[in-house]
């Protein structure tokens, strides 16, 4: 699945969403952007796992002492640097890197972040300073449930526990002392079909990477058209097109 992961997101070179046209009524005050800052001190150091192509990290991120945003896809830290020009004031570098294969000595930094990536608990644990935290947002598995149960498949769609608590469970495990578990709910209302439409195609929301051509290698997004117009029926209001989104937040402490 990593590997079909890699490929997606080497076609896709970027993790910019501001083309889509899209409103958002949230119904949880939990905000992934607002933790950080609140744990963040002027000298902390910051490492920022799954950065994309950085405009996240570069644009909301607080100003620290400094920020270390990595990616595994060259194609992604390629992106983010190109991106970095805009911000020349901002002290961030940026990385290719495994996430589960860190290449950091072990108790540097005072926060680390992961947004929608995936993780290894122990590895994030031994690269903490003592008192450091973790701060996640994540999607988890009954995310767009609606749309999923229509196709039939998707993110998360089979297993048999929710990706909050596997995640919750892997940082327990790995030691930490104390761990928040948030929900987080949020509709989205898409401006018209096609704004849907590249959500879908550039998100692992429906294909959960399982769709790969073998003639040449190369991953490719399956959505049936007929499926996806019902769910446009369905689901349009007079806000748009509704996404149900279903997130989690994790705070933890290793202490």
């Amino acid at each position: 699945m990593q590997e079909l992961e890699y490929k997606r997101y080497e076609e896709i070179g970027n993790w910019d969403f501001s083309d889509i046209k899209y409103t958002v009524r949230q119904e949880s005050s939990w905000d992934f952007y607002k933790e950080i800052s609140k744990y963040s001190k002027p000298n902390s150091l910051i490492l920022d796992l799954g950065t994309g192509g950085g405009e996240k990290a570069l644009s909301l991120l607080p100003d620290v002492g400094m920020i270390i945003a990595t990616d595994f896809s060259p194609k992604m830290i390629e992106t983010a640097n190109i991106n970095k020009s805009n911000f020349p004031d901002k002290n961030i570098k940026f990385v290719t890197m495994d996430n589960l294969n860190m290449k950091f000595p072990n108790n540097l930094f005072d926060i680390i972040t992961a947004r929608h990536t995936i993780i290894d608990a122990v590895q994030i644990y031994n690269c903490l300073s003592n008192n450091g935290v973790l701060i996640i947002e994540g999607v988890d598995k009954y995310d767009c449930w609606e749309l999923k149960k229509l196709f039939n498949r998707g993110q998360a769609f089979n297993d048999s526990i929710s990706i909050s608590q596997k995640d919750y469970n892997d940082i327990k495990n790995a030691g930490f002392s104390k761990i928040d578990l948030h929900e987080i709910i949020q509709y989205e209302y898409y401006e018209t079909e096609n704004d849907l439409l590249a959500l879908l195609l550039k998100t692992p929301i429906l294909d959960d990477f399982s769709e790969l051509d073998t003639s040449n290698n190369i991953h490719q997004t399956r959505i049936e058209q007929d499926l996806f117009n019902q769910y446009i029926s369905e689901h349009t209001t007079d806000k748009g097109i509704e996404l149900k989104r279903v997130l989690y937040g994790i705070i933890a402490t290793k202490g």
